[in-house]
């Protein structure tokens, strides 16, 4: 990612972070502020950024996949309902039902994604068409299955939703403890103890959160760093080429797809089985197609997708955080108090950055082509 990317989610970031800041500094200390944005951006981010990996994957083989919306859609719905079942049906307990139920989400989105591949590199459907298939595939199974699961009578569950056996816990990664002690060694430890305890809200994360993280750096390092990202792209950038010096196009195509649907059914998974122990018809929201946008600006890379998806990410979060201090919204200001209208910004957003004021991003060149022999 160039310098003026990087520059431009900074600043972004920072308007964001700052106008929280702006309205809240009465009531809580700016740090406690800055870091429960920080905190909320990582973990409202987890979806953008694991379906910003799915593009990722999928493009650098010069596969289009505006299916991620549906792939997590999916997921999200096959997950929720396998920790169910798993926890009320067959009486696990609730972690090893929450676990089986990412497990299931993780497959759905594989499955989609093999689906995706068999129409895109098989049978050479238009990519955008095979993505749009899935998307609206999606939302008619789960709509219908939700339906048909937990508001007939007939049903298993006999019309009533039943309990779900909740989210994944929180797990808190000890950077603020080690922080503290070297704090402990200073002259004036007051104000570096302030920070490190306020850091602690930072490592407090969910599993799909902390995995989507580590995910991004490890995307960068196979698609760069091995032999296999070096296929992958070379397929995307002139599969004949590749084809050859040996290369099976198809089996890069379709095992890249493949890992792409199984990103985005994580990233269904967060939505059900660590955001909120439920589902609702259409619950990702254009999540999906946000996370393209931040792939896109993101330079089809791991990092900069990342980071565009922060950008989203900290949107999201300046709409929740303000809720805390609705009261000290100033007159001028108080179109903020309308949720709604800031629940736009990742949209507008979105908008912004699809029109390349930030610079011309360039897509692998055999993106979207079907390959012939």
């Amino acid at each position: 990612m160039d310098w003026r990317r990087f520059l431009f989610i900074l600043l972004i970031i920072a308007i964001l972070f700052g106008v929280v800041v702006l309205i809240g500094k009465a009531q809580v200390s700016p740090l406690v502020i800055i870091m429960s944005m920080l905190a909320t951006t990582l973990m409202v981010a987890t979806p953008l950024t694991l379906g910003a990996l799915s593009g990722v994957f999928c493009e650098n083989a010069a596969v289009i996949n505006i299916g991620i919306e549906g792939m997590m859609l999916a997921a999200a719905f096959f997950g929720w309902l396998a920790a169910i079942y798993m926890n009320s049906i067959f009486h696990y307990p609730t972690m090893p039902s929450l676990i089986v139920g990412v497990i299931v989400a993780v497959l759905v989105g594989g499955l989609l994604g093999l689906l995706l591949a068999v129409l895109s590199v098989t049978f050479k459907v238009d990519q955008i068409i095979g993505g749009t298939v899935i998307n609206i595939l999606a939302v008619g199974i789960t709509g219908y299955l939700n339906r048909q699961l937990f508001f007939e009578k007939g049903s298993i569950f006999h019309g009533n939703v039943p309990h779900a056996p909740g989210v994944l816990p929180t797990l808190h990664i000890p950077v603020p403890e080690a922080l503290s002690a070297v704090c402990n060694l200073l002259p004036s430890p007051q104000g570096c103890l302030e920070f490190a305890n306020a850091l602690g809200k930072v490592f407090d994360q969910r599993p799909i959160a902390i995995i989507a993280i580590v995910l991004v750096f490890v995307s960068h390092y196979v698609l760069f760093y091995t032999r296999w990202g070096l296929r992958t792209r070379a397929v995307g950038e002139h599969p004949r080429a590749a084809d050859t010096v040996g290369i099976s196009v198809e089996k890069v195509r379709y095992a890249n797809v493949i890992i792409g649907g199984l990103l985005a059914g994580l990233a269904g998974a967060y939505f059900t089985i660590e955001s909120v122990p439920s589902f609702e018809p259409l619950m990702t929201n254009g999540r999906g197609f946000i996370s393209l946008a931040a792939m896109i600006f993101g330079n089809w890379t791991p990092i900069g997708a990342w980071t565009a998806a922060l950008i989203f990410g900290a949107a999201q979060a300046m709409q929740i955080n303000l809720q805390f201090f609705r009261e000290l919204i100033p007159p001028q200001w108080a179109f903020l108090q309308i949720s709604y209208i800031v629940g736009l910004a990742p949209y507008i957003l979105t908008m912004i950055i699809l029109t390349g004021i930030v610079g011309k991003t360039i897509p692998p060149a055999a993106d979207g082509q079907p390959y012939e022999k």
